[in-house]
């Protein structure tokens, strides 16, 4: 079980006041709708980051190709299309 623990950012008037809006609409109390959020928003950058290591690991390996090849074969396939 995760321990809980405080969290106290400083959040400008209209930050606080659309928070409250929006946890009271989901029937919440404010903070647990900001530590939903913050949840939400850490596990989205996690999974961006490890989307991008993804990418810098196959370019470790070799696995890519270079703009100029990319344009050559778009260059082909144009010329394919157009015969």
């Amino acid at each position: 079980m995760n321990a809980h623990r405080p969290l106290r950012p400083e959040l400008g008037d209209d930050t606080l006041a659309l928070v409250e809006q929006l946890a009271a609409a989901r029937g919440m109390s404010r903070d647990d709708f900001a530590a939903e959020a913050i949840r939400r928003v850490a596990e989205s950058e996690a999974d961006f980051a490890a989307f991008v290591q993804v990418g810098a690991d196959q370019i470790a390996r070799g696995e890519y190709v270079t703009h100029e090849e990319m344009m050559q074969e778009l260059s082909e396939m144009i010329e394919r299309r157009r015969r």
